[in-house]
């Protein structure tokens, strides 16, 4: 089955930085607008971060705006999103996937793992 794979969460504390990679592998994400969601314990998955097929419009929740960049590299099949500033409101499991009007679309087989962000005050 087709999932993403997450990867470079930990744990941080308030004001730190960390760099999150979402690898498509078996999916050729190219086309795809692509999107960052976060799920902290209790919650529901919510809308971080997307950007178009080319990676030149991004948009973003308010809560994030300013502190993150999200990004892409169609060559290696990636998408990435840079955080800074880190608050511990945003901790949380992070997932990518594909987004339209800030809603996931799922363009693989299933939501992968997810990876945490720990932000300790």
């Amino acid at each position: 089955q087709v999932q993403p794979v997450e990867s470079g969460g930990g744990l941080v504390q308030a004001g730190g930085s960390l760099r999150l990679s979402c690898a498509a592998s078996g999916r050729t994400i190219s086309s795809y607008a692509m999107g960052w969601f976060r799920q902290a314990s209790g919650k529901e998955r919510v809308f971080v971060a997307g950007l178009n097929w080319s990676g030149d419009s991004t948009y973003y929740a308010d809560s994030v705006k300013g502190r993150f960049t999200i990004s892409r590299d169609n060559a290696k099949n990636m998408v990435y999103l840079q955080m800074n500033s880190l608050k511990p409101e945003d901790t949380a499991v992070y997932y990518c996937n594909g987004v339209v009007n800030r809603r996931p679309v799922n363009v693989f087989g299933s939501w992968g793992q997810g990876t945490q962000v720990t932000v300790s005050s």
